[in-house]
């Protein structure tokens, strides 16, 4: 599995397809040295074949090689429909520090590679980038100039200054008007930090919109752990500032650790509690971690649907 800094350096490549590949390539090697080895990924352009279907397409050389039945499959088959969501407000850019990865980008590197992934397993996918309201909504498609053009729009969000500070989001609003767009029953894959004009009632009142439409969906919480949950800062002054409103407030990080420790904890487990509650797949993503946290999750959510 490769590490952030080998992303990271990855980024003076223009290619987000070659580092999207380098990052699954990575964590395919490392999930068969790992205690999931027996967990299927194969990426062959065959699927096993189904008794009772026709035989038409059966490779017949793969059967005398393997003693198994495996279809063909071809460009135009699809087995799932994936939606990719991805919160592009100011707050995701966090830690705004050079040369470090931020949220945003953690999340662009993993949809890319899901992106990726989706495309050798023969699925279909979209993408939808928001703020405080839709700004990218493609179609779900498999071809080739589809992936391209997915790889583009994550691309530009990888440029400095294409996100700008002071950028708020309303995801309960942008996910009611995706559960109204979205026409057949899909994984919903949703790349938040949480922090939204919505509050959690309004939020899971949308993802629980979603689920009445029959959609699957992953909530991947990207964070970073340390600063975010653990609240690591060195105890002397610091001016924390609010990304999406400009808010300054300066205090020493020692005065209010504990109590904000709690408070977090208690928001996370009411996450987990309103997931579990709509059958939501929830994730913590955090961004020191690498990017097994996403793909294993997503291959596991992908082998319970199909």
């Amino acid at each position: 599995m490769r590490s952030l800094e080998d992303i990271v350096q990855f980024g003076q490549f223009d290619n987000l397809e070659f580092i999207a590949s380098q990052i699954v390539a990575g964590f395919i090697t490392g999930l068969h040295r790992s205690p999931y080895h027996g967990f299927s990924v194969e990426f062959a352009e065959h699927r096993v074949y189904n008794t009772g279907e026709s035989t038409k397409h059966v490779d017949w050389k793969l059967y005398a090689r393997t003693e198994k039945l495996f279809v063909k499959q071809f460009e135009e088959e699809t087995n799932l429909r994936s939606y990719i969501v991805m919160d592009t407000s100011s707050s995701m850019l966090f830690p705004y520090q050079p040369n470090k990865m931020s949220k945003l980008h953690f999340s662009v590197y993993c949809a890319a590679a899901l992106v990726h992934m989706l495309r050798k397993q023969r699925d279909a996918s979209g993408l939808c980038l928001f703020g405080e309201k839709i700004e990218v909504l493609t179609d779900v498609k498999l071809n080739s100039t589809h992936m391209q053009m997915i790889y583009s729009h994550l691309q530009s969000l990888l440029k400095d200054g294409a996100i700008p500070l002071n950028k708020s989001t309303s995801t309960a609003e942008v996910l009611h008007q995706l559960a109204d767009s979205i026409h057949k029953r899909s994984l919903v894959i949703l790349f938040t930090d949480m922090f939204s004009n919505s509050n959690t009632d309004e939020l899971f009142a949308a993802l629980q919109h979603l689920r009445y439409n029959k959609h699957e969906v992953i909530l991947f919480h990207v964070k970073d752990k340390a600063m975010e949950e653990n609240f690591e800062f060195s105890n002397r002054p610091h001016i924390f500032v609010d990304m999406e409103s400009g808010r300054e407030i300066k205090f020493s990080p020692n005065e209010i650790r504990e109590t904000y420790k709690q408070k977090m904890a208690e928001f996370y487990q009411q996450l987990k509690l309103r997931c579990n509650q709509f059958q939501i797949d929830f994730v913590e993503a955090d961004i020191n971690e690498g990017f097994k946290e996403v793909l294993l999750p997503y291959l596991m959510k992908r082998s319970k649907l199909y």
